[in-house]
């Protein structure tokens, strides 16, 4: 008898595919872990005070926020897998443009659809102090906290969220279209960050994201484009920490480099319109049920 490999998070929620109903599931399931997260940054504080709590209780209650989804899914994948075909989380569909390239090409684009939206962001109302002070902490506190929870984590919990369970649930339901499974896994990709400063942009990098992993079917693909943006933006608030946008940091040599963040954004959407899906859902593979798989 082989394993199914249970405690392998790429293969355990496999047969788990959430409609668009699932999607509200998830979406209140990762709001009630948010509110034990916070209950838990809070008996942090009361314990160590707020200057400890400040730095570390994030390391704790972020990962917490995910649990109730991420056990909701494995038992509802559980239950499934016995007489349901599933669909893998991570694939690896990359001919014939080859996958170090891929990988190459979606830091690039990723790079370019993160600078051109500051153009969006310098056209926004000035951001709330608290909210300033709190995107602040994340990038400039102990950088190596930092670096884990904006780079490890955030990347690792969200694109299971967004992409490997909302945008491959979606689909594959049979009842959205691949358009419109990219805009609302994009749209629930915004809604999660809960402002708008960081909803706008992180629904263009959502649309971007998704039609990867709608070309690729690759998880590890959005991961690493999430660590690219997400790394891109730690980096240059340690470096530059008075500035919002790029154009605060550029100036008037922003425009030029916008029109060259488009071509290139345009160019790296081209070159993943080369890889053929495998089906009109796109290229997450399928998984047989554990009955007729006979395992």
């Amino acid at each position: 008898m082989k394993r199914r490999g249970n405690f392998n998070v790429f293969s355990a929620h496999a047969w788990y595919v959430p409609g668009v109903g699932g999607m509200f599931v998830l979406l209140l399931l990762l709001l009630a872990g948010a509110l034990i997260g916070n209950v838990l940054t809070l008996a942090f504080t009361a314990i160590t005070g707020p200057g400890l709590a400040g730095e570390y209780a994030m390391l704790v209650s972020y990962p917490v926020m995910f649990l109730p989804a991420m056990l909701y899914a494995s038992v509802k994948s559980r239950n499934a897998s016995m007489d349901t075909k599933g669909y893998a989380l991570d694939s690896s569909h990359f001919a014939p443009v080859g996958g170090w390239i891929c990988a190459a090409l979606v830091m690039l684009g990723t790079f370019a659809a993160a600078f051109a939206t500051d153009a969006l962001n310098a056209a926004m109302p000035p951001m709330p102090d608290w909210l300033r002070s709190m995107l602040e902490n994340m990038t400039g506190g102990v950088l190596w906290v930092d670096f884990l929870l904006v780079s490890i984590m955030a990347p690792l919990f969200e694109e299971w969220l967004c992409r490997a369970m909302v945008l491959r649930g979606l689909l594959n339901s049979g009842k959205v279209k691949p358009v419109w499974a990219i805009v609302l896994s994009a749209l629930f990709f915004a809604v999660i960050h809960m402002n708008p400063w960081q909803a706008i942009p992180a629904f263009i990098l959502g649309c971007l994201f998704g039609y990867v992993y709608y070309r690729t079917g690759s998880l590890r693909l959005t991961m690493l484009m999430h660590f690219t943006n997400n790394t891109m933006a730690l980096l240059a608030g340690q470096i530059w920490p008075e500035a919002e946008t790029w154009r605060d940091i550029l100036g008037g040599m922003y425009w030029p480099f916008f029109v060259l963040a488009l071509v290139v954004l345009a160019l790296v959407v081209l070159a993943f319109g080369r890889i053929k899906t495998q089906s009109p859902s796109g290229n997450c593979d399928p998984v047989a049920s554990v009955f007729s798989a006979g395992i």
